[in-house]
């Protein structure tokens, strides 16, 4: 593992630079801001946080939805992050001063990591991939088990199987992408015509324009499993449609990732009365599965595409890009851009 000079990371005072949401609202409550480092507890690893991924809980929590900052503002957000360990939880713990991890944060749980320091259990940690730099490293963590709890703990996904992807090219999408290839489904994925290439790129068998006519007509037969990235929320009722019988086989698995965007699901599975089985999902901040995702990337069977990097500054402007849609890849926070020139 990759050592640095954990003295020469570690906090300056007990302040730190951050992005603060300031109150619940749209991305202008996103602010630059000044708030204690975090304090280290149990099995909390302090660390010096390089980079950090935007993903779309952010604005949902920002927004208020689900009202889980509705009483903790202002605070500072953020699931993922690449950094360095300035300070491990104990002599023998599994990462020390100087390593360089990467790993998820239960925000609002914990303090999140769109500022200069984390402190982290170390088991939602693990050592950062050594081909990986810490910009997309930092944008992988939240999203990557994500689409794992999709894929294999509750889709699981297995050669032979046929599967239906939504939204196939966005931040949690192009990990479920990989990770359905490398398990051996085959693989359809939905979006928009400017993202076959890298849809196919990534192990996508069939790419479907959702803009150039319904996604039910263009499968040549049923899937076994819909991994739904869009749900109900936009209008198009693309959960509601994934339910029919010209795309989900009788006794498939239909999975639900943002799991507000389609409160009906229960209810008009059991209409169907075919079998089906639906569930919403949540990831799990496991350290362990993230260090099989360090060995997926290292092997080359993962990769990561950016859409944009953003200094933490402009955290806000980052996050209406994500509220927003339409991302390809990751949007990411680089912590180091304004601290020491990116280095």
């Amino acid at each position: 593992m990759t050592q640095h000079d954990a003295a020469a990371l570690r906090p300056s005072s007990d302040r730190m630079r951050a992005s603060v949401i300031t109150a619940i609202g749209g991305p202008e409550v996103v602010q630059p801001g000044d708030v204690p480092v975090p304090d280290v507890m149990n099995s909390d690893t302090l660390v010096r946080v390089k980079a950090a991924g935007v993903n779309p809980i952010d604005g949902k929590m920002r927004s208020g939805k689900g009202n889980m900052l509705t009483d903790r503002v202002p605070c500072v957000i953020g699931g993922e992050f690449a950094g360095v360990v300035v300070q491990a939880s104990y002599e023998l713990a599994p990462f020390q001063p100087g390593d360089e991890v990467w790993g998820v944060l239960l925000t609002p749980r914990y303090p999140g990591a769109h500022a200069e320091y984390v402190a982290c259990p170390f088991m939602s940690m693990a050592r950062k991939p050594s081909n990986l730099s810490f910009i997309e490293a930092g944008a992988v963590p939240l999203a990557v088990l994500t689409a794992w709890a999709a894929v294999i703990d509750a889709g699981r996904v297995h050669t032979g199987q046929r599967v239906l992807i939504h939204a196939g090219a966005g931040g949690v999408g192009h990990f479920t992408v990989q990770l359905a290839h490398y398990y051996g489904a085959h693989v359809i994925a939905t979006a928009s015509e400017r993202n076959h290439d890298l849809l196919r790129d990534l192990g996508a068998d069939e790419a479907v324009d959702y803009s150039a006519g319904p996604f039910e007509s263009a499968l040549d037969e049923p899937v076994d499993v819909v991994v739904d990235l869009i749900g109900n929320a936009k209008g198009d009722r693309t959960g509601s449609r994934s339910l029919d019988a010209r795309v989900l086989r009788d006794g498939g698995t239909y999975l639900c990732v943002p799991t507000g965007a389609f409160p009906e699901m229960h209810d008009e599975v059991a209409e169907h009365d075919r079998g089906l089985v639906a569930s919403g999902i949540k990831l799990s901040p496991d350290g362990r599965t993230l260090e099989t995702v360090t060995q997926l990337f290292e092997q080359g069977d993962l990769r990561v595409e950016l859409e944009r990097v953003f200094p933490l500054a402009e955290a806000g402007a980052a996050q209406a890009m994500v509220d927003g849609g339409h991302v390809r890849g990751k949007v990411v926070l680089d912590i180091d851009a304004e601290r020491n020139g990116g280095s």
